[in-house]
């Protein structure tokens, strides 16, 4: 004989295990909503653009040694760079710092240092050298921006430098403008010599020495001012391709 009453019973029981289950999921929703707020929140209050007003060269380099510190930990911190930020931009911009570095496609500043939209002055050639052009946008950095700190930055493996390495070497010769281009290197790479053996990542080090040298001492009065001063800082630095970490080794 069918029993009704056990079939509502059940159909019931069903019904309110669901309704609990729907209860704790929603439950479980809105707490994973509420942490991932939270992590928005913590990763926008990193990732929040530089006062600059009043920022000292010191401070400057604690900043873009944080953010690497953080990159060598995984944290994918970045500027603000939504719409907000950009149409603020619009206006006109603060860099915190000015960035002198090599082309190569594995150091991008940015990302080493977990800096967005509006806060590093970059400039960028093979070998990290400093014509004309790029002594003009330095000096435009520090007279019209006031960035208090000037980087330059080589790395591991450095093509630019390599290639200048094997005309000392081998009296090597290179296609259209590339050997021009290489030629500002070649002091630093005789420089480099020990007991006459060349060593490239030297190489890349004392080419990056002779470029700050260059910046502190044989530049306008537009940025030996501020430097002697104290209010400009020229620092050099090297990439590790390997580790992702960046060597300030040159703080003057």
């Amino acid at each position: 004989m069918h029993d009704t009453k056990s079939d509502h019973a059940l159909e019931n029981s069903s019904r309110r295990n669901f309704m609990g289950t729907a209860a704790l999921g929603t439950a479980a929703m809105a707490m994973a909503g509420c942490a991932s707020a939270s992590a928005q929140q913590t990763v926008a209050a990193a990732a929040a653009p530089i006062d600059t007003s009043n920022l000292t060269p010191d401070q400057a380099l604690a900043i873009l040694q944080e953010g690497n510190a953080a990159f060598l930990r995984g944290e994918q911190r970045s500027g603000i760079s939504n719409a907000q930020r950009r149409l603020e931009l619009a206006e006109g911009q603060s860099p915190f710092a000015a960035y002198v570095t090599c082309s190569d496609s594995r150091v991008p500043p940015e990302l080493l240092f977990g800096r967005g939209l509006g806060e590093l002055f970059i400039i960028r050639n093979a070998g990290n050298t400093v014509d004309t052009v790029a002594l003009g946008s330095i000096e435009y950095a520090v007279g019209v921006l006031g960035v208090p700190l000037v980087v330059v930055m080589g790395h591991e493996s450095c093509g630019a430098v390599k290639a200048a390495v094997d005309v000392v070497k081998n009296n090597a010769t290179f296609p259209g403008q590339i050997g021009r281009m290489i030629e500002p290197i070649i002091p630093a790479v005789l420089a480099s010599r020990e007991n006459g053996a060349i060593d490239l990542d030297n190489a890349v080090r004392q080419n990056v020495r002779r470029v700050v040298s260059q910046l502190r001492n044989q530049t306008d009065p537009l940025m030996q001012e501020p430097l002697a001063e104290g209010r400009l800082k020229v620092v050099g630095a090297y990439y590790d391709l390997d580790t992702g970490a960046v060597d300030f080794f040159d703080r003057g």
